[in-house]
């Protein structure tokens, strides 16, 4: 039983121990989980946020449990070359906290059989995460199939790992003894699970249409992506050659997934219900699949974030007792700085306002749009009014997404000592820079950011946010309260041109007339604000509240 708490809140009524109240056992599929440094088997954000709903799952004690796939060179180890340019390399790791169950899954890949093993952590504050793995010592004929995090050569690779999060995820709970109840896809690559469910039903003598509508109120999925071209589509030529029909027809197949074969149409067709990951999101998503006949109903739950991994316990000690948060936030500052000293040798001020920008190098979220006045700029940073940090990976094989960042390179080379790009980036860096630095920046292209989590990170720290209002800062933050947002008055949010005039004048404008002068000038404001920042964010946006609302609107069927 769930109880309404403030401001649109769901709780779980305190005195119920949760797993009593016979809530529904979830298996929570991803391609990626990011935990902890020491498991690096993530890519960014979606990743993340996996890893946030596992440790928070196990914070209020829900019965779920994570399905993904154990990637023995991560996604990438990217690294800066002499001419400024990332390159990729792919170190073999070990993982030391993942331990072998024992056991083992076959799935059928492109004529063979493939067996994975499946592997356990519970390492990280989570509740266990079972990963399978066609990577390990005997096995070097199928390995590729789990070595590279969407890393692979081709379409090929993408679907062979797809078939073993669905197919094989679904024949690991079986070969764990594990009873399951609901099927959360956390985006469509796990959609050859649901596939697996409906031949499951048949094998046991239902008909295809009594199967997949049975399979269709186990599954529930969530959809990221608001923009087509990153919605994956497969031709059935491809899905027959990979063996991912798993004994189902090109009639059926065409039937739930449209040919050529959508992923993302098939998740929407084989689930219940389904969820864009915040209100401008849901709105979104409900547009871009409007077409899509006997579809599941899109809503909205906000993603969030995990307070005790992201925010740091000295901010929240000064916070829950009034107390002085300059202090702390300076001594995070004086940590960030060091490790840019130490990394990149830049000898950055810790008195001066520092402006942090980290993402996935796309050119949606506009890394560099600060930089397209250089005027600006120039008088800001010969002023020593200002410094800037970025850090993000591009994809292995996205080529305008490391042109991005060696533009980002080339500005840090150019203003030494007052612009950084950190190279790598990783939860590590991302909590020295979400919990360090003064304000952080946020412009992508509206309404391209489903939902975006790193500004969550940073509010909780009592960093500033300056963003548009788009995915959660459209729900929560405040202009001139606790941020500074740049849509005001501002209606084109289909003409792209006219959004980057817009917002880079806006950004100017709130760095030179409100940033700055408040930073420097007013230092009780800039701390108050930093205050109501982490009382807007620390309840709204975590990931607890997250998972409740998942169980009381997705999992718990009404």
């Amino acid at each position: 039983m769930l109880i309404q708490g403030g401001e649109g809140r769901c709780f779980f009524a305190d005195n119920m121990t949760h797993q009593k109240q016979g809530l529904p056992k979830v298996a929570y599929f991803c391609m990626e989980f990011g935990l902890d440094s020491e498991l690096p088997i993530y890519a960014g954000g979606l990743g993340i946020l996996a890893g946030d709903h596992l440790k928070s799952a196990k914070d209020v004690n829900v019965p779920l449990i994570g399905i993904g796939i154990l990637w023995r060179n991560d996604y990438t180890t990217q690294l800066i070359g002499e001419d400024g340019r990332p390159y990729d390399v792919y170190p073999e790791y070990d993982f030391p906290t993942v331990k072998d169950t024992g056991k083992t899954v076959q799935v059928r890949v492109r004529g063979a059989d493939v067996t994975c093993k499946i592997m356990r952590t519970d390492a990280h504050r989570n509740v266990p995460l079972y990963l399978l793995s066609a990577n390990y010592p005997g096995n070097e004929e199928h390995g590729w199939m789990t070595s590279k995090l969407y890393g692979g050569e081709g379409l090929d690779d993408r679907i062979a790992q797809e078939i073993i999060l669905g197919v094989g995820g679904i024949k690991a709970l079986r070969a764990l003894g594990l009873d399951i109840d609901v099927y959360h896809f956390n985006e469509g690559h796990a959609v050859f699970a649901g596939l697996e469910l409906i031949r499951e039903k048949m094998d046991a003598g239902l008909n295809f249409h009594d199967a997949w509508q049975k399979t269709r109120r186990e599954i529930v999925f969530t959809t990221h992506t608001p923009v087509d071209a990153g919605n994956e589509v497969h031709s059935h030529e491809l899905l027959q050659r990979m063996e991912a029909y798993n004994s189902l027809t090109y009639e059926q197949m065409r039937e739930i997934g449209g040919d050529p074969f959508n992923m993302t149409v098939a998740a929407l067709r084989t689930s219940r219900i389904a969820n864009g990951v915040s209100k401008l999101h849901g709105r979104t998503a409900r547009k871009m699949w409007k077409h899509v006949n006997d579809s599941a109903e899109i809503i909205s739950i906000t993603n969030g974030v995990h307070p005790p991994s992201w925010q740091h316990p000295d901010i929240r000690s000064a916070w829950e007792n009034d107390e002085d948060l300059w202090k702390p936030h300076i001594e995070l500052k004086k940590k960030l700085l060091d490790y840019v000293k130490d990394k990149n040798g830049a000898k950055m001020d810790p008195e001066r306002l520092t402006i942090s920008f980290a993402r996935r190098a796309a050119p949606y979220k506009r890394s560099e749009l600060i930089f397209r006045d250089t005027h600006a700029l120039d008088g800001l940073l010969k002023e020593g009014k200002v410094q800037l940090i970025f850090s993000g990976k591009a994809h292995p094989h996205d080529t305008r997404g490391k042109d991005i960042i060696q533009t980002l390179v080339q500005m840090d080379r150019k203003y030494k000592d007052r612009i950084v790009f950190l190279e790598n980036y990783n939860i590590d860096i991302a909590k020295l820079m979400v919990q360090g630095s003064d304000v952080w920046l946020n412009n992508p292209v509206r309404p391209l950011e489903a939902s975006g989590t790193s500004g969550m990170k940073a509010a909780m720290n009592g960093v500033l946010n300056i963003s548009v209002m788009d995915g959660w800062v459209a729900e929560g933050p405040h202009h001139g309260v606790d941020s500074w947002l740049l849509d005001e008055a501002f209606h084109h949010d289909v003409d792209y041109n006219a959004q980057d005039e817009h917002d880079l004048k806006a950004l100017y404008k709130v760095i030179h007339d409100n940033a700055v002068p408040i930073y420097y000038n007013n230092k009780n404001r800039w701390i108050k604000m930093m205050k109501a920042s982490i009382g807007m964010s620390y309840h709204n946006f975590s990931s607890d509240r997250m998972v409740k609302q998942y169980y009381d609107l997705l999992y718990t069927e009404h």
